[in-house]
Parts: C-alpha cells; sequence; structure tokens
C-alpha cells in the first residue's frame, strides 16, 4: 500500500485535525509515494526501534510520540536527531506519529489504559473532553488495587508510587495516559478516590497530596508515562487490522523507558 493511502486510514482513526495546538503529529520522515507492507508499532522513536524495524523488515514506524517535537536548527549525525533521522533513512523506515489525537479518543490512549486496570462505566470527567477517564472497581484496599496496576502494566525500573494511606477503600478511579499534573487541581474535588496518571513533579504532587488529607480528597499514583502508553499500541494493532487487513502490524516489545534500573537502601 502507497504510504499516502495508509495515511488516509490513520487520519480516519486518530483525525490530525483533533492534536493539541502545541503538538507535531503526523509524517516524520519518508515519501507518501513509498510502499509500505509491514508496520512496527511503538511509544518512542529510538536507535533500538529503528534497529528492530528494519530486522522485522518493515517499511514504517508509527509511533505515539513524535520524533520531532521542538524546532531543528541542524540534522548533523553527531546530534541526536540528526543520527536518528540518517539511520532511518539509510534503512528505507518512514516514521508517523499519532499524539494528542490518539490520546482522547474512544478507544484511544487513556481509554486503553483504563481498560488495561479492570476500570469499568467510563465516562470523560469532563463533557468538552476524554482527557481524564473515571471508572469504577470492585472496592479494594489503595495497596491491593496498586498491586493489580503494577501487575497490568510492563514492568518499568521506577515501579508504581503511590500517595494515600495504604488502607484506603478504592472504587472510583480517574485515570490519565502520559503526563497529567495540569488535572491535579480539578481531580481533588472530583469524588473519586484515585488519580492515575505520569510524570508527576515533586511540588505539585505533595501540595496534592496534603491538600488531599485536609477534605479526604483522593489518593494519587504515579506510573511510568513509556508504560501507561505502551499498553494501547495493541488497541492501535487491531483497528488497523480491521481497515488495512493487506499490511501487517507489529507491536515493538522494547522497553523504552528513559530509566534502566532502580537502587533502594
Amino acid at each position: 500500500m502507497l504510504l499516502k493511502d495508509l495515511i488516509t486510514h490513520f487520519d480516519s482513526l486518530w483525525p490530525l485535525a483533533d492534536q493539541e495546538e502545541w503538538d507535531r503529529a503526523g509524517l516524520m520522515l519518508g515519501s507518501t509515494s513509498q510502499q509500505v507492507s509491514k508496520v512496527l508499532l511503538s511509544v518512542d522513536v529510538t536507535s533500538e526501534i529503528i534497529d528492530e524495524a528494519e530486522a522485522l523488515g518493515c517499511n514504517l514506524i508509527f509511533s505515539h510520540h513524535p520524533m520531532f517535537m521542538r524546532g531543528i536548527f541542524e540534522l548533523s549525525e553527531s546530534g541526536l536527531k540528526g543520527a536518528l533521522t540518517a539511520q532511518a533513512i539509510r534503512s528505507g523506515i518512514a516514521i508517523f506519529a499519532a499524539h494528542t489525537n490518539a490520546d482522547f479518543q474512544i478507544g484511544g490512549v487513556t481509554r486503553s489504559l483504563a481498560t488495561k486496570l479492570g476500570l469499568a462505566n467510563l465516562n470523560p470527567f469532563a463533557a468538552s473532553n476524554n482527557h481524564v477517564i473515571i471508572g469504577e472497581v470492585q472496592t479494594q484496599s489503595l495497596l491491593d488495587f496498586s498491586r493489580v496496576t503494577a501487575k497490568a502494566l510492563p514492568a518499568v525500573a521506577a515501579g508504581v508510587k503511590v500517595s494515600g494511606d495504604p488502607g484506603r477503600e478504592v472504587s472510583k478511579v480517574a485515570v490519565l495516559a502520559g503526563a497529567g499534573d495540569s488535572y491535579l487541581g480539578a481531580v481533588l474535588s472530583s469524588g473519586v478516590d484515585l488519580y492515575i496518571t505520569s510524570d508527576l513533579r515533586h511540588h505539585p504532587a505533595q501540595d496534592f497530596s496534603q491538600q488531599s488529607k485536609l477534605t479526604d480528597g483522593p489518593a494519587l499514583m504515579d506510573i511510568a508515562h513509556w508504560a501507561a502508553e505502551w499498553v494501547w499500541l495493541d488497541a492501535a494493532k487491531s483497528q488497523l487490522e480491521s481497515v488495512v487487513p493487506q499490511v501487517e502490524f507489529v507491536v515493538s516489545e522494547i522497553n523504552t523507558d528513559p530509566w534502566t534500573f532502580a537502587v533502594m537502601q
């Protein structure tokens, strides 16, 4: 299939017009006139991912995170982006990204995470968007649900970090895959028992936890960004296979989380 025709199917599932204003999803590298017969799905584009795509005979990497998010002023191979670009071009591999336009769709990244964690009766936190999804689980302790979450996600060095009383009961959970600290304030008064997201910084997380103690608000869980979004790739693969059966889609098993190990005292 020509890449331009495959991109039409991408846009029907994850419209580029739906991406956030700051985002840079779409075709990163390659010619729309090149033939594509096999696609590797990944969260990130790294040298290891490009190596895997070449080894598997893939013509295209379909990544969640755009390869280029900020201004690039040089592409020499002494720099990371230049080296990755040269590697992909030499291998004949095109690169396409579906980012925020895939995050908040029905069956998108956040809903895939919520489903993976066993949440039911899923609804958007706000009627205007699907950024945060609220769902229900069988009532259990925060500690028990944290263990369920850790088992449901691919293993990473940082594990699953939790703020809250391990014994508190959890039945209503809010989820946002990826960086979600911009919703901390809104979630505090939402009536949920737990908020799960990624990339939480010290001060916002501390303020949330302290305020939650004052107002009997929700517990907080920080999961790895890569792990939270990797679970969507199987759903994306299934959607693509249903509309483009003549192209083969493969989910990368490479862990592209930036942390390789953790040390505890």
